[in-house]
């Protein structure tokens, strides 16, 4: 475990809550990796706190899927499974064709403006960036959306849906294959909202999100098929898979 974590302490939110945060960022940012032990000695020494916190957060984070308990091992960071994959993306394709609905009709010319500038740092980002930059970017642009559609309850939505998808943004972008279809996604959801395209911009989203899931499912049978070629003995757990 040769991550340093830093806790950001904020006088209004429990130390508990902190912890939390910090390793739920670790692992949906890939800092911490799917098999790595959450050994509670030695997250208590990196952070700087007691071991309560942290185990109260594990916790958390095996109720939310991001850590199993296995037995005679203890806590390790879980893998991606095709059933949380589904999952996710199945709710995230359903709110984006609803963001997208509401923002071509509340679209301002500015807000085509800002998308335009969210891409081409977008498209900088996959020439120049990092995987994280590049991820951090992608969010930012579809948030944009999310802001143009005018509707609170949705933007909360999907607000609190960003750390799960921001997992598997992160593992589509690693592969570069990807990118520059992506980019091309991007500017034609900006083309369909610009020219009021309705029914282009809609198919546009739902191939954006079916591409997402694709690259993931094809890294994850990659990794399954990598792990069933290992020799017994040198097998690490990696991404778990579930119906």
């Amino acid at each position: 475990m040769g991550t340093d974590f830093t806790v950001n302490f904020n006088e209004y939110m429990p130390l508990r809550d902190l912890v939390f945060t910090t390793l739920r960022q670790a692992i949906l940012k890939g800092e911490l990796q799917p098999g790595e032990r959450l050994m509670e000695i030695q997250l208590a020494e990196k952070m700087g706190v007691s071991r309560t916190p942290i185990r109260e957060a594990i916790r958390k984070l095996e109720k939310e899927g991001l850590v199993n308990m296995v037995p005679r091992k203890g806590a390790e960071v879980a893998g991606i499974s095709e059933k949380m994959l589904k999952d996710v993306l199945e709710v995230r394709v359903t709110l984006e064709k609803l963001a997208f609905s509401l923002a071509m009709e509340h679209i301002r010319p500015e807000d085509i403006e800002r998308l335009k500038k969210a891409e081409n740092v977008f498209a900088a980002a996959v020439d120049k960036g990092t995987l994280i930059d590049m991820t951090n970017a992608d969010e930012a642009f579809h948030f944009i959306i999310y802001d143009a559609a005018n509707n609170e309850k949705l933007h909360e939505i999907l607000n609190n849906l960003k750390e799960n998808m921001y997992r598997y943004r992160l593992e589509y972008l690693k592969d570069k294959n990807y990118r520059d279809s992506l980019t091309k996604e991007h500017m034609g959801i900006i083309a369909s909202l610009e020219n009021g395209d309705m029914e282009a911009g809609l198919k546009v989203v739902e191939a954006h999100i079916e591409n997402q899931k694709r690259a993931v499912m094809e890294k994850l049978d990659q990794e399954k098929l990598e792990s069933e070629k290992q020799p017994a003995s040198k097998k690490t757990v990696k991404h778990r898979r579930s119906s």
